[in-house]
């Protein structure tokens, strides 16, 4: 039987954002929106944390394994604390999840990480957040309102100078 593979993209985003405003509310509170892309189809995965530490990575790999059942998971991410700690690596190991880092200060490489700049630049910037879980459910509800097609392009899969291109069929 082929071995079914599929390449995961795996980003958190703090709803404060850094590229573009986006204002907050005055309460100092923030959202966590993880994510998964699937450079070769475009579905993707969302949660919504009050945190990101190892824990809630964690439970965000459960959600990838089941949501991605049966499939060999080759997962690229950034060398965030959450992604590097040893409890996480051995559950990677049980999940089997196959763990690539990103090279370190490289966020170009990053497909999820460019579709939540967009998302931020579209859905959340230059606007009040008067609730910081209504703009949290905002920045998802836009990502999954997108067609798969829209998701790689924003996430810059569909260049030709897209690192993986020859893996992401584009």
């Amino acid at each position: 039987m082929a071995l079914r593979r599929i390449l995961l993209f795996e980003d958190a985003a703090d709803t404060g954002g850094e590229q573009v405003r986006v204002p907050i509310s005055g309460s100092h509170a923030r959202r966590v929106l993880h994510g998964a892309i699937n450079i070769r189809s475009g579905d993707v995965l969302l949660l919504i944390t009050d945190i990101w530490d190892e824990h809630t990575h964690r439970y965000f790999m459960k959600m990838l394994r089941s949501h991605w059942r049966g499939w060999h998971i080759i997962l690229f991410e950034d060398h965030g604390t959450p992604h590097t700690e040893e409890d996480t690596l051995m559950l990677a190991d049980e999940l089997k999840i196959e763990i690539r880092l990103l090279p370190t200060a490289t966020p170009k490489m990053n497909a999820m990480g460019h579709l939540w700049k967009s998302v931020k630049r579209r859905a959340l910037a230059n606007r009040p957040t008067e609730n910081i879980d209504i703009s949290a459910d905002d920045a998802c509800h836009h990502i999954i309102g997108m067609s798969r097609h829209q998701r790689l392009k924003a996430a810059g899969v569909l260049s030709e100078n897209f690192w993986l291109a020859e893996y992401s069929g584009s």
